[in-house]
């Protein structure tokens, strides 16, 4: 995918295409895992810390990224795929592996609808599966 399909993409979700925000659209989309505002700082280390946060938080605002509570006690970020409107529809399970520390998108895995009891109203779920993932896995 190049430069102009990253912005075309940045666009539908109303962000303004900037070089940093094509950057790390870009890293997010070569991730296999979901990221931390730690690993892009290692990753874009001459940004600083508050730019990268506040194009996570746009990407957040527009539905170009989830934020996940994997437990570990640091958010990670997901890119959301097409379409996404981050509806009730579209959530998700996801991995923690214990192991590598990574955390997965599932999103094959869609949450179940649950029926709440009366006058409770679900505006999120956030399901982590913990164990070992298939990179450190022996045994696959």
């Amino acid at each position: 995918m190049d430069q102009l399909e990253k912005e075309h993409i940045l666009k539908e979700r109303g962000i303004r295409p900037t070089a940093m925000r094509v950057m790390i659209l870009q890293y997010l989309m070569k991730a296999d895992h979901a990221t931390s505002l730690n690993e892009l700082e290692q990753n874009f280390d001459r940004s600083d810390k508050s730019t990268l946060y506040r194009t996570l938080k746009t990407f957040e605002d527009n539905k170009m990224v989830h934020k996940i509570d994997d437990g570990s006690g640091i958010f990670k970020y997901g890119l959301c795929e097409d379409n996404c409107e981050c509806a009730k529809e579209d959530q998700h399970f996801h991995f923690h592996c214990e192991k590598c520390e990574e955390t997965f998108c599932l999103n094959s895995m869609h949450i179940p609808n649950l029926k709440l009891p009366k006058g409770f109203t679900l505006k999120q779920a956030n399901l982590v599966l913990k164990g070992v993932c298939s990179y450190c896995n022996p045994v696959a």
